[in-house]
């Protein structure tokens, strides 16, 4: 039975939250970031990693196959994911700033964060990214 293209992406998505935490981490406890720098750090590393995963594991038929082609495909997912980023760190800094109580704290306000760019992002990626064919 095949997995639907939406879940995979979803499960990399959980991969690349895993990711985006401990760039948190390190963003707040080790580079001593204010918690709205260190969220921006988070995204340059995770949106590699998770551009990485969904090439293969979302997208693997519609994946460029040449090192230009690849980094067309990585500036066009960074792009779009930008857009979801915005929806995500919108969130995220709502949370962190006028919150109270446990959705104050930085790694859950990131993790709603991450939920409000999930649709988006797959959308987006499937269609302007990888070029709206079938997912493998």
């Amino acid at each position: 039975m095949e997995i639907p293209a939406f879940i995979r992406f979803a499960f990399v998505g959980a991969l690349g939250f895993a990711v985006d935490l401990g760039m948190l981490f390190v963003g707040l406890r080790l580079l001593k970031l204010d918690v709205y720098s260190a969220r921006l750090l988070c995204f340059a590393v995770t949106v590699t990693f998770t551009w990485a995963l969904n090439r293969h594991v979302t997208f693997g038929e519609a994946r460029a196959r040449t090192w230009p082609g690849m980094a067309r495909e990585w500036v066009q997912f960074v792009a779009v994911n930008a857009i979801g980023l915005a929806a995500n760190y919108a969130v995220y800094a709502a949370l962190v700033t006028y919150a109270a109580g446990w959705l104050a704290i930085p790694y859950v306000a990131a993790g709603c964060g991450s939920i409000a760019g999930l649709l988006f992002n797959y959308s987006a990626s499937k269609r302007f990214v990888f070029g709206g064919r079938s997912a493998a």
